[in-house]
């Protein structure tokens, strides 16, 4: 059968990918989920100043305790941050903002035309405290027949068309809420046969548990998403334990390094550095798991871009793939988590 990847210009063929990042957010706003009023008095005054180099290391340590760190609203910051990107050699980008965390379709269009990219664009429902309050009385079947509208008509009205589902997202523990929205995107991904992508809860328990909703569910665990397994699974038997599963593993906190206060020490997770990321790649990869890998940077604050002190959307291209080629991994092995994989992971059957 033959295969397309949606993208909001229209559908290309998979091979035309590309250089592709698996999970990205080109216009989000985290305010009202994510931001943590900092505990100290003396740094209240930063949660609700503008980021800027003065108080960027803080903000490094803190970036969920600063309101102007957690939007990106600009399209002309995220056009020119996309085009460095694409300048770099990278082709295509997967967009995973759900409705809840400021998806704009139409915006996603004009950035994709400026720049030349191959913008995917995602669709269902983010954590719980994200859910629009129509969720609430929305049934299984209502978000299955919403997000199969989004990737097969358009996102409402628009005719823009949804690539991928998700960044489907899990709290933990995992609430009710999440889970009917977890079941009803494994009921739209046993139909479509597209990709399905998972923010996990913050313990490495927690992408086990979804896989097994999402199974039970109907979906197919080899285009199911495992996002952030960077601060999420970092054992390397548990690992090769989820991988078995047959999902995909993505490495998309590329450039992150830093131990934020919240939410990572709170968690107890310990964030790794590029070079752990690729130590433990390259043990996927001896281990034969090398075509279930993706790579990305989840730019979703402004800390994390190039205009604001951070890696960008181009650091993979221009720092990552030329250190891999140095720590000897192949050219066959470099190409799988960024041009291999992703044409395989966000595939779909074409419509007839």
């Amino acid at each position: 059968m033959a295969e397309v990847v949606q993208t909001v210009l229209g559908p290309i063929p998979p091979n035309a990918l590309g250089i592709t990042l698996s999970h990205e957010h080109l216009l989000c706003d985290q305010r009202g989920v994510t931001f943590q009023e900092p505990p100290e008095p003396a740094d209240r005054a930063l949660a609700r100043r503008p980021v800027s180099l003065e108080i960027f290391h803080w903000i490094q340590f803190n970036w969920a305790s600063n309101l102007d760190n957690l939007v990106l609203d600009s399209e002309e910051t995220a056009i020119d941050e996309a085009r460095l990107y694409r300048e770099a050699g990278g082709q295509s980008l997967v967009d995973v903002t759900p409705d809840g965390l400021g998806r704009d379709p139409q915006a996603l269009v004009r950035i994709a035309r400026a720049t030349g990219l191959q913008v995917l664009m995602g669709c269902g429902y983010y954590v719980g405290p994200t859910h629009p309050p129509h969720v609430a009385s929305m049934s299984e079947d209502d978000i299955t027949r919403e997000i199969i509208h989004d990737m097969t008509e358009g996102v409402r009205d628009t005719g823009i068309k949804a690539g991928v589902i998700g960044e489907i997202g899990s709290s933990w523990p995992l609430v009710p809420a999440e889970a009917k929205v977890f079941r009803a995107a494994a009921a739209a991904q046993a139909e479509l046969g597209c990709g399905l992508s998972v923010h996990p809860g913050r313990h490495p328990d927690s992408p086990f548990e979804i896989l097994e909703i999402l199974r039970s569910g109907g979906a197919d665990p080899r285009r199911v998403i495992i996002s952030h397994i960077d601060r999420t699974v970092q054992r390397l038997d548990r690992l090769k334990a989820l991988a078995e599963t047959g999902c995909y593993l993505e490495y998309d906190l590329f450039g992150c390094e830093t131990t934020a206060t919240f939410p990572y020490q709170a968690f107890g997770i310990d964030m790794p550095s590029d070079a752990q990321r690729l130590d433990l790649a390259r043990a996927l990869m001896d281990a034969g798991y090398g075509k279930q890998l993706l790579f990305s940077h989840d730019v979703c604050v402004k800390h994390r871009t190039r205009r604001y002190g951070g890696p960008g959307y181009d650091h993979i291209v221009r720092n990552i793939l030329p250190w891999m080629r140095k720590r000897e991994f192949t050219e066959q092995e470099v190409s799988l988590p960024v041009i291999d994989n992703p044409r395989r992971a966000f595939a779909m059957p074409a419509p007839r």
